[in-house]
Parts: C-alpha cells; structure tokens; sequence
C-alpha cells in the first residue's frame, strides 16, 4: 500500500506555530497518576502519531484535550495564546474534533443528518434539508471522496471505510482546525485502510493538524510526518518520522526508552 505525499519538513522545525501545545500536563484518577508531564505539539499540516502500549495515556490525553478529562495541571495553549478547556464545548469552540474508534453514527439516518447530527440547520423553525445536503456534499467534494455514491445513503449501508468518511468528514464540516482520529482504519480490510489513510493525509495538506492514534506502525509509517510516543503516562519523545526505523518506535513503546535517530526509517 502507498499513499503519494509531498515532502514535508520536521516536527520540530522553526517554519510553523504549533497550533496546539501542550507542557507538562498531569492527569490522576485517585490515587492512579495517568498523565505525567506530557508535552506535544500539533502543527497544521501535518499527521502526528499519538503511539504507545495499551495504557499508556493516549486516550486520558485526548480526551483531555477535548476537555472530557480536564487536565490537573500543566499549559494548554492553541494558536500561540494559553487556553481554559474545561469541556467539550470549549474544545470545539478552538476547532479542535475528535473522531473517536466507535464513530458515533446513528445507522437509521442518512449521510447528511449524520453529519449534521446535534448541529442541524433550521430555517423557519424548519430543518434547512437543503442548505445541508449542499454542505456535506462540498465538504466531501473538499475532501476529494469519491467512495460515497449519494449523501441521502443511510449509514447502516456503508461499509467500515465510507462510515469512517462519513465521520472524519462530519470533523472538519465545522471549520476545525485540530482533528484527532482514533484508530480509524481498526478492523478495515486494506482497500479501506488505504482510502481512509488517503483521507488522513488530504486532512494534513488542507492546513489542518492531525492527530492519528494508531497501534499499526505500518499506518502510522505511511501518514505520519512526526511520532510522539507515549509509556507509563510520560512522553517519551516526539520524533520526525523519518530519522527513525519501526523497530527503533517498537523498543521506544516497549521500553520507554528512545534509541538515537538513525536518519532514515526502514
């Protein structure tokens, strides 16, 4: 599988203002501590990788950013300026949308109410049909989708990879600006995980920031331009994709220790 890229520069490059950045983030439920002086930077245009074991904090970490687990401590800062997340409401309202693994789609509505869902249009009193069919048709037209014969299609006749369309594309109908995905190509045959990581990558060169949450290193090797990985709650570092081989991420993930870059991935 191959996904055509242009080049891109490094994570760390003084060329972009992240749009969002996070220092020394701390996170406890009780007497468990979960998140332990994290930092990440989300730059626009390009994939970053959220990687690392079963609990290791990417989930406590998204969902903090999207303000459903507020932070304990530590500076969340978007667009340059220090922010106050203190729920889902306030995330939204920066443009930061989360596509989490069980997508949120109601299989007895079609594509464009599911798009629209808890957001629709109204026009005296009346939900504007119109005016949203013609919007989740341009938003997919942005996206260059071509997998989705008619918007009027209910969901539950998608297959796995257009309702993970259908729901990445529901992320960036509201202007976003951060779009956090979480395992979206689980249990995808390889034709779908090939459009969806196609999707992920026409995301990153609109402008946008993404964040990819991925146990496939092989996805995460064809889409990501940096790596940030995760271990017992504590970043152990965020890397430029291609100073690092996948055995080098693996003993990162495994270990918690980062191997020095060997400046090129195999």
């Amino acid at each position: 599988m191959s996904v055509d890229t242009p080049e891109r520069t490094g994570p760390t490059g003084p060329t972009t203002q992240p749009l969002l950045t996070l220092r020394g983030i701390q996170k406890s439920f009780g007497a468990v501590h979960v998140l332990r002086g994290v930092d990440l930077d989300v730059r626009p245009g390009r994939v970053t990788a959220l990687v690392g074991d079963n609990g290791a904090g990417k989930s406590t970490l998204i969902k903090g950013i999207a303000g459903i687990h507020p932070f304990d401590e530590g500076d969340y800062s978007f667009d340059g300026q220090p922010v106050k997340v203190h729920g889902p409401k306030d995330s939204n309202a920066l443009g930061i949308e989360v596509v989490y693994q069980d997508l949120a789609l109601c299989d007895n509505l079609d594509v464009v109410h599911n798009m629209f869902l808890g957001r629709e249009i109204t026009k005296g009193g009346l939900i504007d049909e119109d005016t949203m069919e013609k919007r989740a048709r341009e938003t997919l037209d942005g996206l260059s989708v071509r997998t989705l014969k008619s918007v009027r299609t209910h969901v539950s006749a998608l297959s796995g990879g257009q309702r993970q369309t259908v729901a990445i594309a529901r992320a960036v109908l509201w202007n976003s600006k951060v779009v956090i995905l979480d395992e979206p190509t689980a249990a995808l045959g390889v034709a779908q995980t090939e459009q969806v990581l196609k999707l992920v990558r026409r995301l990153a060169d609109r402008g946008l920031g993404v964040v990819l949450i991925s146990h496939n290193l092989n996805d995460v090797f064809e889409v990501a331009d940096d790596i940030a990985i995760l271990y017992l709650g504590a970043m152990v570092g965020q890397v430029e994709t291609s100073d690092y081989t996948r055995e080098q991420i693996v003993t990162a993930i495994t270990t918690g220790q980062l191997p020095a870059k060997t400046g090129g991935a195999a």
